[in-house]
């Protein structure tokens, strides 16, 4: 007897989430928001999917972004993708790793999705393919990119032409794509050191100055529910800038001081100099065949400033940052327990 058209329907399953790089810093929050939520359609597409996911319900694809065969088998039968997978770097000696990954598997990505009839990608990027000034501008979505800037620093080079891979070969009738662009993301479980090791540098004391420029960092649990908002909320070819506070790089030394009792770099010196001094030393540890303790991309970096405005994210996605202090609290007490060992610097 055939099977009425209701019960073949209830039968399909539900197409599922995709999570590139899905057991990244973002990438684990955003599963455990969404599986505190009771979502559990989720997938994974990661070298290595932990097993406490799987024992959740998240479905793991073990594999390469950048590889065709892993992309095509992630993508199937899923409705919507949080494109994660990346590569972080100071180092311009990684471009060719970076870009492998940003644009070859972006693209990759790209093609597999449509193949496959995905209607909403939602893409990481970064607040520095935007918000970057060498003054104190503070900047929006609305400014022009400063590819003069980021042409100088292949991380944010690598990210730029990857929004620029998605633009292009994501995109026709049904399709959705949203660009987020947050800024340093602090909070706790970095367990990979892939963005608050700022701030276990400072711990350590290994900041040798104060640097002249500015940043802005975001709670990366503010960001993972900004990045599930865009679900439902954000809009095609939109880019969001996700940020907490604006400050100097005195302020938030000046912050991480009077929370971790661990004394703030006092020495300060001219953008010229620092730069200089550090391209020297790093020429020197090149020659001695060691790795240079200061990257002349990441003093160049600070002596700029990473100023911007949210209200677009706040309006539209609902973004809502916690009090800055909070992250900054959170990021020392996990740094210290699970990087430095319980009461290191206490």
């Amino acid at each position: 007897m055939a099977k009425s058209k209701a019960l073949v329907k209830a039968e399909k399953p539900d197409k599922r989430i995709l999570i590139t790089g899905g057991t990244g810093f973002l990438g684990t929050h955003i599963v455990r928001q969404f599986l505190d939520a009771g979502e559990t359609n989720l997938k994974i597409l990661a070298s290595r999917v932990p097993e406490w996911m799987k024992d959740a319900g998240v479905k793991a694809v073990e594999g390469s972004v950048t590889n065709r065969d892993d992309v095509a088998k992630a993508c199937k039968n899923v409705s919507a993708i949080f494109h994660l997978a990346g590569k972080v770097s100071r180092d311009n000696d990684d471009a060719a790793s970076m870009n492998k990954i940003h644009l070859q598997g972006t693209r990759v990505l790209c093609e597999a999705a449509m193949e496959a009839g995905v209607s909403t990608l939602i893409l990481a990027s970064s607040s520095g393919t935007i918000a970057v000034s060498e003054d104190e501008t503070v900047m929006d979505e609305t400014f022009p990119q400063p590819v003069n800037l980021l042409a100088r620093w292949a991380y944010y080079a690598s990210k730029y032409y990857q929004e620029r891979t998605a633009i292009e070969n994501f995109d026709g009738e049904g399709k959705r794509l949203v660009i987020m662009n947050p800024s340093l993301l602090l909070g706790p479980e970095d367990d990979r050191l892939s963005s608050t090791k700022p701030v276990l540098d400072f711990l350590g004391r290994k900041v040798p100055y104060c640097p002249s420029g500015g940043l802005n960092f975001v709670d990366v649990r503010d960001a993972a529910t900004a990045f599930i908002s865009a679900l439902e909320k954000g809009r095609h070819q939109e880019k969001y800038l996700l940020g907490a506070e604006n400050m100097t790089f005195a302020q938030f030394f000046g912050r991480l001081e009077r929370l971790s009792g661990v004394s703030a770099p006092s020495l300060k010196v001219s953008k010229k100099l620092a730069v200089a001094g550090s391209s020297m030393i790093s020429s020197i540890y090149k020659n001695w065949g060691k790795p240079s303790p200061v990257m002349p991309n990441e003093v160049e970096q600070a002596e700029h400033f990473w100023y911007f405005d949210s209200t677009k994210a706040i309006e539209e996605l609902g973004f809502s940052p916690r009090d800055p202090q909070e992250t900054l609290n959170d990021t020392i007490a996990y740094l210290r327990e699970n990087i430095l060992g319980g009461g290191a610097f206490k």
